[in-house]
């Protein structure tokens, strides 16, 4: 098998370089010299997350498709410590990413079903309080392409960075609790009753039919006959006035004198 290099990372001062390399090891660098100082054994698939610490220049983070999760001392080229992400019933996860945080006390990592992992220092009963599944309701929404080629939400017709904050629902799509729902970006100071979403029916790609959250607005604002919200309403008003102007400027080009004798003149 030809070596190929799969993730590089340079450790906090630069003094050293870690390759992951796709034989599942994992190389450590002088930097200066090009020297190869270390080799890390421990991963049994491909690696393509290297995470520095943000101020120990000695610990680096490696994580991989075999779902293990190692924190090495790349100047002694020693393992520190070792997680393995195993799924009860359906073997390991792959994992996909990793993040320190920025006091190096804890990181975090998903993985390939959808799991976010945290590891850290403390008490873990603040995150008891959390659901065990969190997924935004736009989450596997269908996107489509407009003439323009711009991508779309298909249910909506707007640009997915221009939709209101999504409501957090559990994997079946049911929507959690206002006190969640206020965790989103954009919904800290809602009212109670903005945080209902609206839910409805919808077809599966399978066919079968399920309840799921399928808008942004409130049953509250449904019956009232209210916008959705204050953007689309000013939308909707440009889009009326523009429509008048083009009338009435069709109007004064329809009245416009057709011999010739005289053109019309607007301010």
């Amino acid at each position: 098998m030809k070596p190929k290099v799969t993730m590089i990372a340079w450790n906090q001062n630069d003094n050293y370089v870690v390759t992951a390399v796709n034989n599942h090891l994992l190389k450590v660098w002088n930097s200066s010299t090009g020297q190869l100082l270390h080799d890390l054994v421990g991963h049994a698939d491909e690696v393509f997350v290297l995470e520095t610490h943000p101020f120990d220049s000695r610990i680096m983070l490696s994580a991989g498709h075999d779902g293990n999760i190692f924190i090495w001392d790349i100047t002694k080229g020693t393992k520190t410590k070792h997680y393995f992400n195993m799924i009860e019933g359906q073997g390991h996860g792959a994992v996909f990413d990793c993040k320190f945080s920025p006091d190096g006390q804890h990181f975090a990592c998903t993985d390939s079903h959808g799991h976010l992992l945290i590891f850290g220092f403390g008490c873990s009963r603040p995150y008891e309080k959390i659901p065990d599944q969190m997924f935004f309701h736009t989450d596997y929404r269908p996107l489509i392409r407009d003439s323009n080629n711009y991508v779309l939400d298909e249910q909506t017709q707007q640009a997915p960075h221009l939709m209101p904050p999504p409501f957090l629902v559990d994997v079946d799509g049911n929507p959690h609790p206002t006190k969640y729902q206020r965790l989103v970006p954009g919904r800290e100071n809602c009212a109670d009753e903005h945080l209902i979403p609206q839910l409805g029916y919808v077809a599966t790609s399978d066919g079968e039919v399920v309840e799921q959250v399928i808008g942004q607005q409130t049953v509250d604002q449904d019956e009232q006959g209210l916008e959705p919200s204050i953007l689309d309403g000013m939308i909707r008003q440009l889009q009326l006035q523009q429509d008048q102007r083009m009338g009435a400027d069709q109007e004064s080009a329809s009245s416009a004198p057709q011999n010739g004798e005289g053109t019309p003149r607007r301010g």
